[in-house]
């Protein structure tokens, strides 16, 4: 694996430093190690990740899965866990954080606390284990129609049948509140 991205360049790209982001970093560097894979160029890596924090961003940076590709999968579990697939060789890994004890100076010190998730050994902070997923699929493109109630473009896999109308999911919620999507 080759990947040439810095935390600072993932700071950059987050906007700050947290221990989110080192999270996730060292979980997406532990994940391309193990599927020896750098980051994708198109959809060669598909990455499904439980949680919507910072970490995610390392993600997106690191292994080059973006909602708008198609290669990031969000399932909203609030866990620290990654999983990577290789649509190259078929393997997947789950990638997870387990923290050891932190040192005394890191609990209350976020700076050292990040310097820590950077340093620590792998092996103390990241479980890696190998996973059978079937492939995603790749990404849809379909057609955008106007919403005859709000005139909004919207993936027609997305709209709704209302009373002779084709309408987007929002204004459906709005005029049916009671209805299940």
């Amino acid at each position: 694996m080759n990947n040439h991205v810095s935390f600072e360049q993932a700071v950059q790209f987050h906007g700050h430093r947290c221990p989110g982001l080192a999270i996730g970093y060292r979980l997406t560097l532990a994940g391309l190690n193990a599927l020896s894979e750098s980051k994708a160029l198109d959809e060669e890596i598909v990455a499904i990740v439980e949680n919507d924090a910072c970490g995610v961003d390392a993600v997106q940076l690191l292994a080059g899965c973006t909602f708008g590709k198609g290669n990031l999968i969000f399932r909203d579990y609030g866990k620290s866990v990654y999983t990577f697939y290789s649509r190259r060789t078929g393997a997947g890994v789950r990638v997870a954080w387990n923290e050891m004890p932190v040192p005394q100076d890191a609990v209350s010190d976020r700076m050292a606390r990040i310097d820590w998730i950077l340093q620590a050994p792998e092996d103390k902070i990241v479980r890696v284990r190998p996973v059978h997923i079937d492939a995603p699929p790749l990404a849809r493109i379909h057609e955008s129609l106007r919403c005859d109630q709000c005139g909004e473009r919207t993936m027609a896999t997305r709209m709704r049948a209302a009373e002779g109308q084709r309408i987007c999911i929002p204004c459906w919620t709005m005029r049916y509140p009671d209805a299940s999507i």
